[in-house]
């Protein structure tokens, strides 16, 4: 703390009033704010109020002397490079003690004015390069964990965001995406067939290693094509496109993501025939408004699009047999141009009162 001239602070410390009085006397003409301390224990005190700059410590002091001052003070973080010279009676054994308690300078009685006063502007000049690295070190603490903070955020964001989409709302330093609101999407489902006769009969290291497999083969194209993870429940993927960042080919994206994904596991589903799994899987995609944002609790959110739409491609998902990619029509309507697709007719799905036109998708075209 300096005082309002910007000038620094000095303590003086000694338990005889003359000593003071002459050392204000030299210093506070120099333009130097003094404040003073008759023994030890006070001076302890006055350092914890007033922050001084630089002590000029007397020695021989009853209770506490300047030697145990000085290892206090060095004894303690904020106090630990704080300057101290000590005031010494003879340059022999003081001046050695002085050194061993930690003091950066001494000067013997009775002093000569200008060696005091050079010695102090010598003190308090390395003091302010110890204030200027403290300060900038305050101030990569304050980065540093702003930095980690991001990095929270951006594990968060990532675990329904590509890592594309957790960047963009990051640099934009704006998470109101995440909160409730209404957006046309596409949404894809996928899963395995067979899975639940399989998870029964093997072991469940074995599980984790096809779950694994299967979930590393999606997360590579939710990367390439920009998708948000809606959830991720063991043989179950749902995918949404066009939110929370919104992308003018969402429906083409996840008919495009559906075909690699085919690609894809038709190496995994032989790799897996020949450990002797009996496994496939279906896709079911649909288009339509739903409720999206981050739904949960403290501690634990996931990002969500809810509504008929989602439900539309669960339930064509499972009525997809292993390697279809049904689509609904409104879908279709959206896509047909770059496509071929076939015809499946028409579904009874829970949760729909009328029956359901779907189409396979068979190829997109170059």
């Amino acid at each position: 703390m300096h005082s309002q001239n910007g000038l620094a602070k000095i303590l003086v410390v000694d338990d005889v009033p003359e000593n003071v009085r002459l050392m204000e006397a030299v210093l506070v003409p120099r333009g130097y704010q003094v404040v003073s301390a008759t023994n030890g224990r006070e001076a302890l005190d006055v350092v914890e109020a007033e922050n001084p700059d630089l002590i000029l410590l007397d020695v021989m002091m009853p209770e506490m002397d300047g030697y145990a001052v000085c290892t206090h003070l060095r004894e303690h973080e904020e106090t630990a490079v704080l300057p101290v010279i000590m005031v010494t009676s003879s340059i022999g054994q003081e001046k050695t003690r002085a050194i061993e308690a930690g003091a950066d300078d001494f000067i013997p009685k009775p002093f000569n004015h200008d060696e005091l006063l050079t010695r102090v502007k010598s003190l308090l000049r390395i003091k302010r390069y110890h204030d200027t690295i403290k300060e900038l070190n305050r101030t990569l603490e304050q980065r540093v964990e702003s930095q980690v903070e991001e990095l929270e955020r951006l594990k968060q964001l990532q675990r329904f965001l590509s890592p594309q989409l957790a960047d963009a709302i990051l640099s934009s330093g704006d998470e109101s995406v995440l909160r409730s609101h209404r957006r046309q999407v596409t949404v894809l489902f996928c899963d395995l067939r067979g899975y639940t006769n399989f998870a029964d009969s093997v072991e469940p290291e074995e599980l984790m290693g096809v779950l694994s497999e299967f979930h590393a083969a999606i997360g590579q194209l939710v990367e390439r094509y920009e998708a948000t993870v809606g959830s991720l429940q063991g043989d179950g993927v749902e995918l949404f496109f066009n939110d929370p960042i919104e992308i003018p080919d969402a429906p083409l994206r996840a008919v495009k993501l559906s075909c690699s994904l085919r690609e894809e596991m038709a190496m995994l589903l032989e790799r897996w025939r020949k450990r002797g799994y009996e496994l496939d899987f279906g896709v079911g995609i649909a288009l339509g408004y739903a409720t999206c944002g981050e739904i949960g609790f403290e501690g634990r959110s996931d990002y969500a699009a809810i509504g008929s739409v989602t439900n539309l491609a669960a339930r064509l998902s499972d009525e997809a047999t292993g390697g279809q990619i049904l689509v609904a029509q409104r879908l279709f309507a959206e896509v047909e141009d770059h496509v071929e697709i076939e015809p499946v007719g028409e579904f009874t799905l829970k949760g729909f009162p009328r029956p359901v036109p779907a189409f396979n998708v068979l190829s997109v075209r170059a």
